[in-house]
């Protein structure tokens, strides 16, 4: 049985697959999660304060799933969370916007003025930059035989291919793991420090291989599956 804040940041989710956040009402959701308008109030005192958990659940969600992909075999792990990271970008619009910064519209977003962590019921959700330390610094404490840059490497060879996929959910993926697995072949020959792990010519070969990984529960766009 979900709490009534789990039920309000389900029923936020659900109206916003109905129409841009601009548009939805806080009586609206609490309609939708069964409660009552101040009991909306009470857990998130404004509608920023709802964007701001809305999103805060979304980066927690996406941390988990590298958490998951990290208890891969140690060779594989920067490739499982690269996998995990091109996936939950891209059946998850807020997180794709927290990783690239990239907002489009009709998504609800981070009040980072000063003072807003009072109106926003809590801290702001991280930026791009916080979010990838965060990950970086758990692929870092999980395989320490990996320097954070390396990690780093992995992580954002991933984002570029969330912000310029190829044609093809599946290819984006081989692609992600190609890059991601080649950079990791070229550091083991003592060129990690030259960039060209980050350089790697455009290829069109999609057998990089899968790593076996749970995508997130919310399809493209950040809607939920009817």
């Amino acid at each position: 049985m979900p709490t009534a804040r789990q039920a309000l940041l389900d029923a936020a989710l659900r109206a916003l697959d109905d129409g841009p956040w601009r548009t939805v009402r806080m009586v609206d959701v609490a309609a939708l999660a069964g409660v009552s308008r101040q009991t909306l109030y009470n857990e998130f005192g404004t509608k920023g304060g709802l964007a701001g958990a809305l999103l805060r659940q979304a980066a927690d969600g996406y941390l988990a799933g590298v958490d998951r992909a990290l208890t891969a075999p140690a060779p594989d792990r920067p490739a499982a969370v690269a996998l995990w990271t091109v996936r939950a970008a891209r059946q998850d619009a807020l997180v794709k916007a927290l990783l690239t910064g990239h907002w489009v519209e009709g998504l609800p977003r981070p009040d980072r003025r000063p003072g807003s962590r009072g109106r926003t019921g809590g801290r702001p959700p991280p930026d791009p930059g916080e979010l990838l330390a965060l990950v970086r610094d758990r692929m870092a404490a999980v395989s320490p035989e990996a320097t954070a840059g390396r990690c780093e490497i992995a992580l954002r060879l991933a984002l570029s291919c969330v912000i310029v996929p190829v044609p093809g959910d599946d290819a984006t993926d081989s692609r992600a793991l190609h890059l991601v697995r080649e950079a990791s072949r070229t550091a083991g020959t003592g060129q990690a420090g030259t960039g060209r792990a980050a350089a790697v010519p455009p290829s069109r070969e999609a057998g990089a291989g899968r790593v076996g990984l749970s995508g997130p529960s919310r399809t493209a766009g950040g809607r939920s599956p009817r």
